[in-house]
C-alpha cells in the first residue's frame, strides 16, 4: 500500500489524466479501500484542489478548476506565462511541439484560476503573430484543441460539423483517437461512426456541436505510426493519381525539402531515395516532382512517364519559338521539335 504523500500525488495524477473516476475505481488502481478515497479526496480539497464528487450510481470525483494556484507550485505569472507559450504554439503549429503540449495545456487549464484564465485569454485574443514566410499557417483555436484532447483522453465520442476542401459541411460523429501535428497544420485521426473506418479531419475545419459522449472503448489504431499514416493520407490517398519516383538524392537531402504533408519518403541506397506522393492530375505531378530540382526517375504509374513526354514536347515547342536551338540529338546535332532526327532546323 502507498504512503500517504506519495497516493495523494498518485491520485492527483489520476484526476488529471482522466476526466471522472469512480470511487470503486480510483480505490482499485491505489490498493485501497473506498473509505480510504474519500479521506484522501478531502486532504486534496484541504490543499486547495477543487476534487467535485457527484453522488449517486453513475456518480464520481472530478478535478475541477482551481480556486488557488499553490498546489501548482507556479505563482501567476510562471503560471501566465506557460498557458500563453502552450497556446501559441498549439495555435499556430510550430515544429516540433507536438501532442504533448496539447495535453499539458488541457491539463494546466483544467485547474487554472478563473483570474488567471481571464488574463491568458486576453493576452491571446490582443497579440499578433510575426511569422515567416511560405504557406499560411491553418489557425486553430486552441479551445477546439484542448477540447479534442480532452475527448481523446476520456474515450468520448465527438460531434462536429466538418467542411470540406471543397467547402461543402457536413456532420459527423466519431471516436477521436490522436491529435498529429504538422508544422503548420493539426489533424484529428478518428474512427468515423457513420462510414465505419478511419478518417483523418483537419482541426482547423472542424467545429464541435456538443453535448458529445458517450463513452467508448478505443479501437486499434489503423497504423502503429500515426504521423506516417496521416502523412500519406494528406499527401497520397487524398489525391485521384498516385505517383512513386525515385530522387537521385540522399534520403536526407530530399527530407530538407519534402514536408510530410508533401509526401512520405524511403532510403532507396545511400545516394537515392522513393518518394510518394499525390495530386489532382498526372500533369500536376510532374510539375510537383520538376519544382523540387532533384533528378528523378518515374517508377509508376506509366500515366506520370506520359505526362512528363507531354510537358517536355511543350517545353521544346517554346523554345523553339523563342528562338533557342532544339534539343541535342544522339550525334550532336540540333533539331526542331517534330522534326526527323539528324536532319537540320531549315
Amino acid at each position: 500500500m502507498l504512503e500517504t504523500s506519495a497516493r495523494l500525488l498518485r491520485l492527483l495524477s489520476l484526476f488529471q489524466a482522466h476526466r471522472e473516476w469512480s470511487g470503486a475505481e480510483l480505490a482499485e488502481q491505489l490498493g485501497v479501500t473506498a473509505r480510504t478515497v474519500r479521506r484522501d479526496v478531502d486532504r486534496l480539497r484541504e490543499l486547495g484542489y477543487p476534487v467535485n464528487a457527484r453522488p449517486g450510481t453513475g456518480g464520481g470525483y472530478q478535478l475541477g478548476a482551481g480556486a488557488e494556484l499553490p498546489p501548482l507550485l507556479l505563482d501567476d505569472d510562471e503560471a501566465v506565462a506557460v498557458a500563453v507559450g502552450l497556446r501559441t504554439a498549439a495555435g499556430h503549429g510550430i515544429e516540433g511541439i507536438g501532442e504533448t503540449s496539447v495535453r499539458a495545456l488541457a491539463k494546466l487549464e483544467q485547474v487554472l484560476p478563473g483570474r488567471l484564465r481571464r488574463r491568458v485569454s486576453a493576452l491571446n485574443a490582443f497579440t499578433v503573430p510575426m511569422l515567416r514566410g511560405g504557406p499560411p499557417v491553418a489557425r486553430v483555436d486552441p479551445a477546439v484543441l484542448t477540447e479534442l484532447a480532452h475527448l481523446c483522453r476520456d474515450a468520448e465520442r465527438l460531434r462536429f460539423a466538418y467542411e470540406s476542401h471543397e467547402g461543402t459541411s457536413s456532420r459527423r460523429t466519431v471516436e477521436p483517437y490522436r491529435l498529429v501535428c504538422t508544422e503548420r497544420r493539426w489533424y484529428l485521426v478518428a474512427w468515423d461512426v457513420d462510414r465505419a473506418d478511419w478518417r483523418t479531419f483537419r482541426v482547423d475545419r472542424i467545429t464541435p456541436t456538443p453535448p458529445h459522449g458517450p463513452r467508448f472503448t478505443p479501437r486499434e489504431p489503423p497504423a502503429e505510426d500515426l504521423a506516417a499514416y496521416v502523412s500519406k493520407g494528406v499527401s497520397t490517398r487524398a489525391y485521384a493519381t498516385h505517383s512513386a519516383v525515385r530522387l537521385l538524392v540522399p534520403l536526407h537531402q530530399a527530407a530538407e525539402r519534402i514536408s510530410l504533408s508533401a509526401g512520405t519518403l524511403e532510403a532507396d541506397g545511400e545516394e537515392a531515395c522513393i518518394l510518394r506522393s499525390g495530386a489532382t492530375s498526372p500533369d500536376m505531378m510532374v510539375v510537383h516532382i520538376m519544382m523540387l530540382g532533384f533528378p528523378f526517375e518515374v517508377l509508376e504509374p506509366a500515366e506520370l512517364t506520359e505526362a512528363v513526354r507531354r510537358i517536355r514536347d511543350r517545353l521544346d515547342a517554346a523554345l523553339a519559338r523563342a528562338g533557342e536551338p532544339g534539343p541535342r540529338t544522339p550525334g550532336g546535332a540540333g533539331r526542331t521539335p517534330g522534326t526527323p532526327s539528324g536532319s537540320g532546323a531549315g
